[in-house]
């Protein structure tokens, strides 16, 4: 059964196009003005205007604060809100309860205490994404295409609860990513990226082929 994948990060018409043409089960629009990937929701609104709708938006706050999240949601209409900061269990569950949105919670994993700690969101998220935690001084959550041990995924102890697989992803290593962890799911910013925040519609191309065959 192909990996189903996420696109994150997507600024231009031509990393739209090649990733739905590709693919895509769920393109990535980031909401974080420090990422480079970084858009306006009048900008997303734009840009996402006419997407099928079996393409599943997912807009990627830090933090958020209730006004920023009423003037994406006011704009764009997100099938997913993803989470990538420091936001409670709480915090999740009242932003699902206070928008009817469905949460995705991103949580950084080094090791397997790390895992253990992300079942805290396990029934207060609809999704969780597991991504290698950030280096030290790091300017924002993820994008920095760094890995984690793969395999710890496999002791993941709550198969109930979808999720996705990021970091260190590319064209080269996913189908491996996807031995090693189970997933059924990925996530890739940084590994179709030609320059940082510039994807590359042929390494979208590439990535989501792979993901297929995987």
């Amino acid at each position: 059964m192909p990996v189903l994948a996420k696109i994150c990060g997507i600024r231009d018409d031509d990393a739209l196009v090649a990733a739905v043409n590709h693919g895509a089960a769920y393109i990535g629009l980031v909401f974080f003005p420090p990422s480079p990937r970084s858009l306006t929701p009048a900008e997303a609104a734009e840009l996402v205007d006419g997407l099928p709708e079996d393409v599943k938006k997912v807009g990627l706050f830090v933090d958020p604060t209730d006004d920023q999240l009423a003037e994406a949601l006011a704009h764009v209409r997100l099938d997913l809100v993803q989470l990538h900061g420091s936001e409670t269990p709480a915090r999740v569950e009242q932003i699902r309860q206070d928008w009817g949105v469905p949460v995705a919670k991103a949580v950084g994993i080094a090791d397997a205490a790390d895992l253990t700690a992300a079942e805290a969101f396990a029934d207060v998220a609809d999704m969780l994404l597991f991504d290698a935690k950030p280096p030290a001084g790091a300017d924002r959550p993820g994008g920095h295409g760094a890995a984690f041990p793969w395999p710890l995924m496999r002791d993941w102890k709550r198969p109930d609860v979808p999720w996705m697989l990021a970091g260190g992803l590319t064209p080269e290593t996913v189908a491996e990513a996807v031995r090693q962890s189970g997933a059924a799911m990925v996530d890739v910013s940084s590994g179709v990226e030609r320059e940082r925040g510039v994807k590359d519609p042929e390494l979208i191309r590439r990535f989501l082929e792979a993901c297929d065959r995987a």
